[in-house]
């Protein structure tokens, strides 16, 4: 049965603690072990993205001292993906600032894939718009998870990006789902949408067929020389109640804590944990903007007794 918006509101206008009481159910239910899965994010071609997205530091067309770089050699990849391992990450993911890469880009980017896998790591890459046939070819190569955000409802969708439409990102995804990836597909909270509007993204994200596996939460971070470098954002408790009702409307998929953790300070993630987040995004940098660092991530993680997925194990952190 699809999910409504009536029944979205209403979750969003719940009591605080009636939200996150049902949510850390629908979180125990679902995942008994309550581990926080980690993932490292990697800027393996940074820079000079033709598209206009208000919110990107790697657009060329805003100034906000991104150089751009070329494509990374694999040694390097390889050697940052064990170094990610090392430090306990389980999942590692390759992010390349293409509005869509050409052929020989998913080549190399397909024997990336397949170099990381071999180290017993799950790999994800997010590389922008693709075609069925690429697609297809990052399966091969043994990609378990893409990542293509649709970043708002598509009713705001047009005050953010107008280089690509949102049935763009709607049929990217689909040509993902029909290669054999899973999907990995959120948003960004406090660009200036209404709550109404943040219902939508997660009614969309909730309705689709099946809904994504992972579910990232992004928390605006204003990057000077943006279109968005003035925005507000959103109070820690209105981001928590998001965490809270994605949780409630995709019962099993990992809902990531992904850019802002910076910002929201140790007491809101702590609250996003209870209200259902289990992965982040971990080490210093997201593509181009920071992260809290990994000492200070697995301190808060002892701190409140999480485990972390290993190996398809909870692991305790010590």
């Amino acid at each position: 049965m699809s999910i409504t918006v009536d029944r979205v509101i209403d979750l969003y206008n719940l009591p605080f603690n009636k939200l996150i009481f049902q949510a850390a159910n629908v979180h125990q239910e679902n995942f008994p072990e309550g581990d926080i899965e980690l993932a490292t994010l990697l800027s393996i071609k940074t820079g000079g993205c033709p598209e206009d997205c208000g919110y990107c530091p790697q657009a060329a067309r805003y100034d906000t001292g991104v150089k751009p770089k070329k494509l990374m050699h694999i040694d390097d990849v390889l050697t940052a993906a064990k170094a990610a391992k090392e430090a306990g990450s389980n999942r590692f993911c390759m992010g390349a600032a293409w509005r869509e890469p050409k052929n020989r880009d998913i080549d190399k980017v397909a024997a990336m894939i397949s170099s990381v896998k071999a180290l017993g790591l799950e790999t994800c890459a997010t590389l922008g718009m693709l075609d069925q046939d690429q697609a297809q070819i990052l399966s091969e190569a043994g990609l378990d998870f893409y990542n293509h955000n649709l970043d708002s409802s598509e009713d705001f969708y047009g005050e953010i990006i107008s280089t690509r439409t949102y049935q763009d990102r709607l049929k990217t995804l689909s040509h993902v789902r029909q290669s054999g990836i899973s999907v990995c597909c959120g948003g960004i909270i406090g660009m200036g949408e209404t709550r109404a509007q943040r219902a939508r993204l997660l009614i969309t994200l909730a309705n689709l067929n099946p809904y994504p596996e992972s579910v990232p939460i992004n928390h605006l971070v204003p990057v000077n020389g943006t279109p968005l470098s003035d925005s507000k954002g959103v109070d820690s408790i209105e981001f928590i109640r998001t965490i809270a009702i994605a949780r409630i409307i995709m019962p099993k998929a990992r809902v990531r804590l992904s850019a802002g953790r910076q910002e929201l300070g140790k007491e809101a993630q702590s609250m996003c944990f209870v209200a259902g987040a289990n992965s982040i995004f971990y080490g210093e940098k997201l593509l181009t903007t920071g992260n809290p660092d990994v000492k200070n991530d697995l301190l808060l993680l002892k701190e409140l007794g999480l485990t972390i997925k290993k190996n398809n194990e909870a692991v305790m952190v010590v």
